[in-house]
């Protein structure tokens, strides 16, 4: 019964910035190492930022979006947060939301190491 789903998407201007939201229920949310994934039409899809939080606290963003969008996660809500800044044409996607219920996070930001997804928002820069 995990449940993932996605807000915030929107059609912004190049330059502009947006937050996106995923609610999560159905699983331990504080073991689960959380991710933004993004997908256009005819492309895999792709990773964009990882988080988990415990003991040791840890975050990771894909090369392209290092240093315009941040990641978090809020435990009493049970939602992970993208900020995305300085939004740019190519960063138009449909945006996902994953979990990876156990185990921790991964080297990398790995298609295959998510199980669990959400229906998707849609992100136009334009």
């Amino acid at each position: 019964q995990v449940q993932l789903v996605e807000s915030g998407g929107d059609l912004v201007q190049p330059g502009g910035s947006l937050r996106l939201s995923c609610a999560a229920s159905g699983f331990s949310f504080g073991r689960a190492c959380m991710a933004w994934f993004r997908q256009v039409p005819g492309k895999e899809r792709e990773g964009t930022a990882v988080i988990y939080t415990g003991r040791i606290d840890y975050t990771n963003y894909d090369r392209s979006v290092k240093g315009r969008f941040t990641i978090s996660m809020d435990n009493a809500k049970n939602t992970v947060y993208l900020q995305m800044n300085s939004l740019k044409v190519e960063d138009t996607a449909m945006y996902y939301c994953a979990a990876r219920i156990d185990g921790g996070c991964l080297p990398g930001i790995r298609l295959s190491d998510f199980d669990n997804w959400g229906q998707g928002t849609q992100v136009t820069v334009s």
